[in-house]
């Protein structure tokens, strides 16, 4: 496929999904970019009338031509500054109606999907990407106006001397070619250039949320050194990139400098008056700017396609996990969460689940244990459909949950995992996300419940911002926040994925009184790290290799001597 053949269809999408949507907007563009390109079209006219008056000594010019050039100038500059602004809010606005789409498309997707790019990858869909497009709509947009400024001057030149007017209509069509060439390679090397920008954002953002690990371990230098390979690549990538571009403007330049010459050349052979003359000469040089900006603009334009081609692919990618056609809310029911022969295989085939069967009753707590590896955590997320497995049936009160709404079904469901990762907000907005139309009594409420007394001792209490990923509590603290989030919601379910393996003594046993109270009256399915955690399980679930190889009490697990009775020996000896 063509570079054209393949950029219409983009532009007539971004126009047909987002653009369109602001024709108000796009009509004042129009009327600003028409006035300003009118107004320079008429300043070689007036050139070329203020020499004719000086010529034959004609008074007028020492009042009409300055009033006139005067007003002139003003209505260009106010239709310069309308344009710009107005061009910039419709570019933003289209720009953030993308972002928007995107985030909402990442927002609903598969954690396998989100977690298949780093996260500072997906973050340069939203900077870099966004940068590199609103550039090209702004001079697809400013492409207009010099469209429109240079058919007015070479109207203009053609009214002064249409001779000359063909020296120039001829040089310039001439650029047409290398500059389409260069285009072609800009845009591959866009591509290039915005992966090597996402991996550099995403080896910083690792190795600074890593630091405590590189100083502990003395890695500095190897650090300086991976940082030095991805910034080596960058800057290969970033200079490319500025080779193919700097090859646009001299080519144009010499061009416009070859018309010049001519025209002067040809007009000192023939001779003509010398206001048609300056004129001619002051429309051709305005007209080099417009049609310079015309040349780059394929450039700017291609890496934009480059960059909407990013962002489309994300949001082109089909949901795999959606609302089915027909889908119903989840009716009220006890909790009950059933595995019916349930398999799972990761989107880059590896077997994740095989022929789960266990049921959760209701209101009791059922124990998944194994060694690390074995599915448990994989196994949590299908309940509230962050998976989705290949095969098989999740079902919570008999309900089919891949037959109800997202919404429902998440509704009845609170997560509380190993790390309790906050919002940079406060600690009130924070618990309120587990209902948000939560009273400020209620989330009070949940907060005592979950032992988040600490909350008192605050400097603002329940408006404490709590930092990025809630850094300035401390590991108990957030579980704590965590668990008044989940008390807050009142679900029928509750998953618990090792949420205090990271715990030490002291806040273990806060947090876990906590749980003990939230668990109570609720279903509750527990991925468990520290086994004397689920002495009081209903049911115990041990897998291994993504398949149950012991179901029972914990009683009943130890009496058999099996897979469960090992885990509990290895890690006795271990502590």
């Amino acid at each position: 496929m063509s570079q054209n053949a393949a950029t219409f269809p983009l532009i007539r999408r971004l126009w047909r999904e987002h653009v369109r949507h602001f024709k108000g907007r796009i009509a004042l563009i129009v009327v600003a970019t028409l006035i300003m390109s009118g107004t320079t079209a008429l300043y070689p006219a007036i050139i070329d009338w203020a020499f004719t008056l000086l010529t034959h000594k004609d008074k007028r010019i020492l009042y009409q031509v300055p009033l006139l050039m005067s007003a002139v100038a003003s209505a260009r500059g106010a239709s310069m500054y309308f344009q710009a602004v107005l061009t910039q809010d419709l570019v933003l606005l289209t720009i953030r109606r993308l972002q928007n789409e995107m985030f909402g498309h990442l927002s609903n997707a598969t954690l396998a999907r989100v977690e298949r790019e780093a996260p500072a990858q997906l973050a340069a869909r939203f900077t870099t990407d966004a940068t590199v497009i609103r550039e090209a709509m702004t001079r697809a947009v400013n492409a207009i106006g010099d469209a429109a400024t240079v058919v007015g001057l070479v109207g203009t030149m053609v009214y002064l001397d249409w001779k000359m007017s063909l020296i120039a209509l001829v040089l310039f069509p001439i650029a047409a070619v290398p500059v389409e060439k260069i285009g072609r390679r800009i845009r591959r090397a866009s591509g290039g250039m915005q992966e090597r920008m996402g991996e550099a954002a995403a080896m910083l953002n690792e190795s600074f949320a890593q630091a405590r690990i590189v100083r502990a371990y003395g890695l500095e230098q190897h650090e300086s050194r991976r940082a030095e390979n991805t910034f080596t690549q960058l800057y290969a990538s970033l200079l490319r990139m500025a080779r193919i571009r700097a090859r646009l403007d001299p080519m144009l330049e010499a061009l416009a400098g070859a018309a010049v010459a001519l025209v002067i050349g040809f007009e000192g052979w023939r001779g003509v008056s010398p206001g048609a003359f300056m004129g001619f000469i002051s429309a051709l040089l305005m007209a080099t700017r417009p049609l310079r900006a015309l040349g780059t603009m394929n450039a700017a334009m291609q890496e934009g396609m480059a960059g909407i081609v990013r962002v489309f692919s994300v949001i082109d990618e089909p949901p795999a996990i959606a609302d089915a056609p027909g889908a119903v809310p989840l009716p009220p029911g006890p909790g009950e969460v059933r595995f019916e022969r349930v398999a799972f295989t990761y989107p880059d085939g590896r077997p994740g689940l095989k022929n789960l069967d266990f049921t959760a009753e209701p209101g009791r707590m059922l124990a998944l244990v194994g060694a690390s590896g074995a599915g448990k955590s994989t196994a949590l997320a299908l309940i509230p459909r962050l998976y989705a497995p290949s095969s098989g049936r999740v079902l919570i009160d008999g309900m089919d949950i891949s037959n109800v709404t997202l919404a429902s079904l998440r509704g009845a469901i609170a997560y509380v995992g190993q790390e309790a990762l906050l919002f940079d907000d406060t600690i009130g907005a924070n618990i309120r996300l587990g209902r948000p139309d939560a009273a400020p009594d209620d989330i009070w409420a949940a907060a005592e419940a979950a032992a988040c007394g600490f909350i008192q001792d605050m400097p603002d209490k329940m408006g404490t911002r709590v930092g990025v990923n809630g850094q300035r509590l401390s590991g108990g603290q957030r579980q704590r926040v965590a668990i008044a989030r989940a008390f807050l919601r009142n679900p029928r379910i509750l998953l618990l994925d090792e949420a205090t393996s990271a715990l030490d003594t002291e806040s273990e046993a806060l947090v876990q009184t906590a749980l003990t109270k939230l668990r109570q009256g609720r279903t509750t399915i527990v991925v468990a790290h520290r086994l004397s955690t689920v002495r009081d399980a209903g049911l115990i679930v041990v897998m291994a290799d993504g398949q149950v190889v012991e179901l029972g009490t914990h009683a009943g697990l130890l009496a058999s001597d099996g897979a469960f009775a090992r885990l509990v020996r290895a890690q006795a000896l271990a502590a």
